[in-house]
């Protein structure tokens, strides 16, 4: 009964495995960056889309709405190449926009200004 308990176990974490494996995912798209002040956003800046309240230092995301449809919905964890650690969706960028994201780089205007409109890899 332990070899069969113990057989069980090994199955069982590699089936795991093999889930978070095949469900993340490699997306090339634009990237652009935003502030939270006024004249990006609205009059209350530091307020997402979804309610969520941000601060300078969070790794955020705003994505387009097409974005949405493939999972990239609220809470989704990214990781976006030449950047550390993970990135959290939490904020929706307006309609008018596709197959973009918008990395949030809190109150430092020249940040987002000197990181204007690239071409990056996403992965979540």
């Amino acid at each position: 009964a332990a070899v069969l308990a113990f057989a069980f176990v090994i199955a069982a974490s590699a089936s795991s495995i093999a889930d978070e494996v095949t469900l993340r995912r490699t997306l090339s798209l634009t990237a652009t960056a935003y502030n939270s002040v006024p004249e990006q956003t609205n009059s209350e800046p530091n307020i997402a889309a979804w309610g969520d309240s941000l601060t300078p230092g969070m790794k955020v995301i705003a994505v387009s709405r097409d974005l949405l449809e493939i999972g990239l919905t609220r809470g989704a964890e990214v990781e976006i190449d030449g950047f550390p650690g993970t990135y959290l969706v939490l904020d929706k960028m307006g309609s008018r926009w596709e197959k973009r994201i918008d990395i949030y780089m809190g109150d430092d205007i020249q940040a987002a200004r000197e990181w204007g409109v690239r071409n990056v890899r996403i992965h979540y």
